[in-house]
């Protein structure tokens, strides 16, 4: 396995393309030296096996997030595990597809968003890897790696995908759609797409210290919009597929182009420097053990 000790002399990490399959997305044929292979995690069971493959050489980790056949409603997810997972597995820069309704009209069915923000509206799900016996606070005033969006906004352009260059993502606990008067709200706060996945998987990529990025594929206009039918799982689908068929091409196309060097993120690689504010000598061992693999260079 690729870890953070993978470095030269000179500091420079050798790059690892982490990718979260969202709804529709398990699996990704074709990739070069691929094999599934289970990475046991202190944190519990992750989603599935992580793939393990390459494109044109470069190391990739896939992972679907509710497992292949879709096993796991989005409440249901192990997010510490899945990160974790993936950290252990040597990913260093971590792209995310999520199937999302749209709340903005220019948002249709089928059209890509490079989230740039999020609102998390998830209440009960675990969000953080550190708490009592280990304290730890991180920035998510910028959730995404701009440099990620960068490249994945080129690929896409290579690909003739459409993309908007950035959104505001509401993320709720689901597993039921919105009802109207929700959908409404969150347009009157300026939300562009919603889901049920992307918190606190954003939260905790960060606590990694995991470059991360988002690819919202729009399947629906949620329940807002009074042209259009209510969501209902059959439309969704139909729209997912064809959404899914693009993402696999935009991950080759970023795959084929992406830096073989870890390209730097100050927001995501030094995301600990200044967050864990417990004493050494007061720290949970117990704690600390389980955080080997995220936050190992600071503890």
């Amino acid at each position: 396995m690729t870890t953070d000790r993978d470095e030269d002399a000179a500091g420079r990490k050798q790059a690892v393309l982490g990718i979260i399959g969202g709804s529709g997305l398990y699996d990704l044929p074709g990739l070069d030296n691929a094999r599934w292979e289970g990475v046991e995690s202190p944190w519990g069971e992750a989603s599935d096996e992580i793939l393990f493959a390459e494109i044109d050489g470069l190391p990739v980790r896939f992972l679907p997030r509710h497992g292949r056949g879709h096993r796991l409603a989005p409440g249901d997810i192990n997010y510490r595990a899945n990160i974790d997972a993936l950290k252990r597995a040597g990913v260093t820069d971590l792209v995310s597809f999520s199937a999302c309704g749209s709340l903005r009209e220019d948002y249709p069915p089928g059209q890509f968003v490079l989230v740039d923000q999020f609102i998390d509206q998830t209440r009960d799900r675990e969000r953080s890897f550190f708490g009592a016996g280990c304290v730890a606070h991180v920035s998510m005033a910028d959730p995404v790696s701009p440099t990620l969006v960068t490249l994945l906004r080129e690929a896409m352009a290579q690909e003739q995908v459409d993309a908007s260059e950035s959104g505001t993502y509401v993320v709720i606990d689901g597993p039921q759609f919105s009802s109207r008067a929700e959908s409404r709200l969150y347009r009157s706060w300026g939300c562009d797409v919603i889901g049920m996945t992307n918190m606190p998987e954003a939260k905790l990529a960060r606590e990694a210290e995991l470059a991360y990025a988002t690819v919202a594929m729009v399947t629906d206009y949620d329940c807002w919009h009074d042209t259009h039918d209510a969501v209902d799982v059959a439309g969704v689908l139909a729209v997912m597929k064809r959404n899914t068929e693009q993402a696999k091409r935009v991950i080759r196309r970023l795959g084929s182009t992406f830096p073989r060097e870890h390209p730097p993120c100050p927001e995501a690689d030094q995301a600990l420097d200044v967050a864990i504010v417990t004493a050494p000598e007061r720290r949970d061992p117990d704690i600390v053990r389980k955080l080997d693999a995220v936050a190992g260079r600071r503890l």
